[in-house]
């Protein structure tokens, strides 16, 4: 009897432990005023009721970010098995991670996490065989972990540094400048650079780039004119010199002999003029070598007076070129690298041009001397993506890395003479690669053009139609997306989860035709891949409508947005993270007006207002709909995307939601567009599978380490 008893109490735990508890509601949402603003475009009236949400230094907004965090995390913290998802994802990122090593001077440095660090540790050794020490460590810069290093910049004889910090991950920096021998500072922190590295010039000057500091809210204000100056060490800013301004986005940088300094300026994310200016003769002025915006290009190396140059004019997959300082506009210059079928990238090092080759969006690597001439092609260890092969001219060894899915990014030292590469460092993961497997399908869109899409899970997974699975893309901007490890990732693939990554139009994958195509008034064709991936994941039987989640972020926070408004039966779950969401108003916001040669602006015709209308997440949602359940993410210092498009999108969705889906909006304190250390990575990545697994009403198997 009792052996009979103790078996119906382990059946019913059994059962217990197979199926979700009931979904939690959200029986209320914060109250969101509403007021009466109304822009008028082109004589059509259209109304922004949460217009104040832009305000990002109120107190009214700041309460409403308040308490939309409560009821987010109160509804995260009802998730059971929340905690243990944290826990998993924090051991698989206990691990310590290298980055590749650079020369600088005597020494070579490298970055190094020890496995849950915040932020990565500076480090170095003097030669190679020398014994690694602490150089800096931007864990020590603040109290919690989010202030970071970022833009490290050596003068030529590595006697001086100059590196910036970002606190809360935030665009705008501050430059300090330090001996290398004792870590002594040079002069007074630098202050309120955005968008700029800092180039040498011996070492005593530098260029670096920045805006005026807005009147308004650092956060939010437009920046508009940016300007590149030279500044001598040791004297006022008040003394800097002015070398050009004028354009939303200029860059300037020297060639390795300090010689030439290259200028590159730009009103959009996309096309650059050229200028060069030879240093080494006194009052010389810069000349132009590109005066539009129609292309692509950017000065990769030198040969004494031959300038070699990467671009896309004529060659939409872009090419290498070189011509003569003598004579250095465009009509002068002559093919060194011909443009292939397949996308390139350079980088160069040990006087050797790498010329990556992009095939169906896998890396291949070419060799060649600075003539053109062709060497050899570089054998990688697999299918996946390889970038680095940069060094100095004098370097017989460059570094490079090398990653796919299920790969973790693991670097090898390459000899440039022999082309032999060796493993330097392999990361040591607490996975199995071979438990996993990749493939690469591709699928019609709606206009029948062919879109390629990895699909990612464990091996002998069953095509059953309930596999939960991550839809996740970008679509934009000429970024492509190519096979890479998260660690994170592993927590969904080892849970039974499939991970599907579709390389959109609007992306670089293909060049600058595949790029354009999902542009201004073919912004549609993104959208219209990002849907048909779902519906061929769901026709396949890999998954489901109940069982899916769309995700994306900045750029890809839009298509998610635009997505689910289109589409709001596609998904079970929306993460439209940092996104794009008025497209009505995204350039009056920061260096929003650069994004405008990818979206249009609703101020530049009728028809582009009223193509941008209808497609803007913030829009386009429809009152008394049922859309997905939905996880907002922004952060409160992201001043690359405002967080008042988010703050927008999810207040409009919490109006109009029907049904019982959740629509929540997770607003991260002290982080960017980005997480600001690894910990809120570590805490996005928990909250967002979690919340997925929940309202698919999937019980994962880690939730039964809980039990």
């Amino acid at each position: 009897m009792k052996t009979h008893f103790l078996f119906l109490v382990a059946l019913l735990l059994l059962a217990a432990c197979s199926k979700p508890t009931e979904l939690a509601k959200v029986s209320k949402y914060p109250t969101t005023a509403k007021e009466d603003t109304v822009d008028t475009y082109f004589d059509t009236p259209v109304p922004d009721p949460y217009r104040w949400l832009e305000n990002d230094t109120s107190k009214q907004t700041g309460e409403w970010v308040k308490s939309q965090n409560d009821v987010t995390f109160s509804y995260l913290n009802n998730i059971p098995y929340r905690e243990t998802v944290k826990k998993r994802i924090q051991a698989l990122n206990d691990y310590e991670k290298l980055g590749s090593p650079f020369r600088e001077g005597d020494y070579y440095y490298f970055y190094k996490n020890s496995g849950l660090q915040n932020q990565s540790v500076l480090y170095r050794k003097k030669g190679e065989s020398g014994t690694p020490e602490v150089f800096l460590d931007p864990n020590t810069f603040s109290n919690d972990g989010t202030t970071a290093m970022r833009g490290l910049s050596f003068s030529k004889d590595g006697s001086l540094l100059a590196f910036q910090i970002a606190r809360g991950g935030a665009d705008w920096t501050d430059a300090i400048i330090i001996r290398t021998a004792d870590k002594s500072l040079v002069e007074d922190t630098v202050r309120d650079i955005k968008f700029s590295g800092i180039a040498w010039k011996g070492n005593d000057s530098y260029y670096f780039s920045t805006y005026d500091k807005p009147k308004g809210s650092q956060l939010s204000a437009k920046t508009q004119n940016h300007k590149l100056y030279w500044h001598k060490v040791g004297t006022p800013r008040s003394q800097d010199k002015l070398i050009f301004e004028g354009r939303r986005y200029i860059g300037g940088y020297l060639t390795e002999d300090e010689r030439f300094l290259i200028v590159s300026a730009s009103t959009s994310t996309t096309g650059n003029e050229l200028y060069v200016q030879d240093l080494s003769k006194p009052n010389s002025k810069l000349i132009a070598m590109v005066s539009n915006f129609d292309n692509n290009h950017g000065v990769i190396t030198n040969d004494g007076t031959k300038l070699i140059i990467e671009t896309n004019l004529n060659a939409p997959n872009s090419k290498i070129v070189w011509t003569d300082f003598a004579n250095p506009t465009v009509e002068n210059w002559k093919d060194l690298i011909p443009e292939t079928e397949n996308v390139l990238n350079t980088s160069v090092g040990g006087k050797k041009i790498f010329a990556s080759y992009m095939v169906d969006v896998k890396t291949q690597v070419k060799q060649y001397d600075l003539s053109g001439k062709f060497e050899r092609d570089i054998e990688l260890p697999g299918i996946g993506t390889a970038g680095g092969f940069g060094g100095k001219e004098t370097e017989q060894e460059v570094y490079y890395s090398f990653t796919s899915f299920t790969y973790p990014s693991t670097i090898f030292k390459y000899n440039i003479l022999s082309g032999q590469s060796a493993v330097y460092e392999r990361p040591k993961v607490q996975f199995n690669p071979d438990d996993f497997e990749t493939k690469q399908v591709f699928f019609l869109s709606k206009d029948s053009t062919k879109i390629p899409m990895f699909i990612v899970h464990k091996k002998g997974l069953e095509l059953n139609g309930k596999n939960p699975t991550w839809l996740y893309a970008y679509g934009g901007f000429n970024v492509s997306l190519t096979p890479s490890f998260s660690t994170s990732r592993i927590v969904w693939l080892e849970n039974g989860g499939i991970y599907a990554q579709p390389n959109l139009r609007g992306g670089g994958e293909y060049g600058e035709k595949w790029h354009q195509a999902g542009t201004k008034m073919q912004k549609q064709n993104v959208f219209d891949d990002f849907i048909a991936a779902g519906e061929y994941l769901i026709k396949e039987n890999y998954t489901s409508s109940q069982y899916l989640a769309i995700s994306g972020g900045s750029n890809g926070g839009l298509l998610v947005g635009a997505t689910m408004t289109q589409r709001p039966d596609l998904a079970r779950v929306a993460f439209p993270a940092v996104g794009v969401m008025d497209m009505l108003r995204y350039h009056k916001f920061t260096s929003g007006a650069g994004w405008a040669y990818d979206y249009g602006t609703s101020e530049d015709s009728k028809e582009m207002f009223e193509y941008l209308r209808r497609y803007s997440p913030v829009h386009a949602l429809k009152a008394d709909t049922n859309y997905p359940a939905t996880m907002v993410t922004t952060a409160d210092h992201d001043d690359r995307v405002v967080p008042a498009h988010s703050y927008k999108f999810a207040a409009t969705l919490q109006e109009y939601q029907i049904g019982d889906n959740p629509v929540l909006i997770r607003i991260d304190v002290n982080s960017a567009h980005g997480s600001s250390n690894l910990s809120k990575a570590i805490d996005q990545a928990a909250d967002q599978y979690s919340f997925a697994w929940y309202n698919m009403g999937v019980l994962p198997p880690i939730a039964k380490e809980k039990m």
